[in-house]
């Protein structure tokens, strides 16, 4: 799809073929393809051209259910502003919407407000996952899959409580490479920036205050997502140490059960001996003494486990 905003800013969303020669022949550019977009190496991202730049960086598509990070491009010059892209980006709205309420049609001023609105959305995304984060610490550390209605009832199942954990699991996991995506999408930004007023040479690109003040912004948010990176690595360990209380719950029942069953077993095993002189074998209550004493000999562990508090 092909949008053209004024006469100078052409935005080419997922192209065609069609699309990207027509674009060619008006501007005399050389779009290039997504492949080309997505070349890691500096020197391929920031390039200079004949009479402008060709720009690329990853920028994550802001879809919390399956977040990626796919390329975005900008070709300018001092006639045109082209960027390709392959996602829906809010950006592209609002900073159209803007031009067309300041009737701008610069392409310098259009670029400047292309990065202006991508490093809002960046940091509307880092704000959600501050809330999020926040969400997922109330669940970790006030942890009961019951709900607040239900806090004085039975204790819930553990196949519940292992659903429960499994979830925040995921949670925390997907927060994190949310973020690493947010992190990749603001280094290529903060690259683009002094590349761009270092060869803005003929670009009518003087507005270094704003130049300056996205790069504050893109510092700020940095510092915020490694705030945030680090509030993942705690919750994820929280998490981890809730499942290993869990676990160490299981332990603990699978350890009072087989020291339960010993003494029993002791018992049981002597009594069921069968040894001419053994003096039990003629007494008229044996079998019932036996029985008491594999009683006995099972219920004390449970009462002294009981009052050490293992259960």
């Amino acid at each position: 799809m092909l949008k053209k905003h004024g006469a100078v800013w052409i935005d080419l969303f997922d192209p065609s073929a069609e699309e990207v020669a027509a674009v060619e022949k008006e501007t005399g550019l050389r779009i290039p393809t997504r492949a080309a977009l997505s070349e890691v190496e500096t020197s391929s991202r920031l390039r200079r051209l004949k009479g402008g730049l060709s720009l690329s960086t990853p920028m994550i598509t802001f879809e919390q259910a399956d977040s990626q990070l796919k390329p975005l491009g900008f070709l300018l010059t001092k006639d045109h502003l082209v960027t390709v892209r392959f996602h829906d980006l809010r950006a592209y709205g609002h900073a159209a919407q803007r031009l067309s309420e300041e009737e701008a049609g610069d392409p310098a001023e259009t670029f400047i407000v292309l990065l202006e609105e991508l490093v809002d959305s960046l940091a509307d995304a880092l704000e959600e996952m501050a809330a999020d984060l926040d969400s997922l610490s109330s669940r970790i550390f006030d942890f009961d899959v019951r709900g607040p209605s239900a806090r004085r009832m039975e204790e819930p199942p553990p196949r519940r409580r292992d659903i429960a954990l499994r979830r925040i699991l995921r949670a925390i996991s997907r927060r994190g490479k949310v973020l690493g995506k947010v992190r990749a999408s603001l280094l290529g930004l903060e690259r683009i920036l002094p590349f761009v007023s270092s060869a803005c040479d003929g670009l009518e690109l003087n507005d270094d205050g704003r130049f300056e003040t996205i790069r504050r912004d893109i510092e700020s948010l940095d510092e915020f997502e490694t705030r945030l990176a680090e509030n993942v690595q705690f919750l994820l360990d929280a998490a981890l140490g809730l499942i290993n209380i869990e676990q160490n719950n299981v332990f603990r029942v699978l350890t009072v059960v087989s020291v339960v069953g010993v003494p029993p077993t002791l018992i049981a095993s002597i009594y069921g001996m069968n040894f001419k002189n053994m003096p039990e074998l003629d007494w008229a209550y044996g079998y019932p003494y036996a029985l008491g004493l594999i009683f006995l000999s099972a219920v004390m562990p449970i009462i002294y486990f009981r009052i050490r508090g293992w259960f």
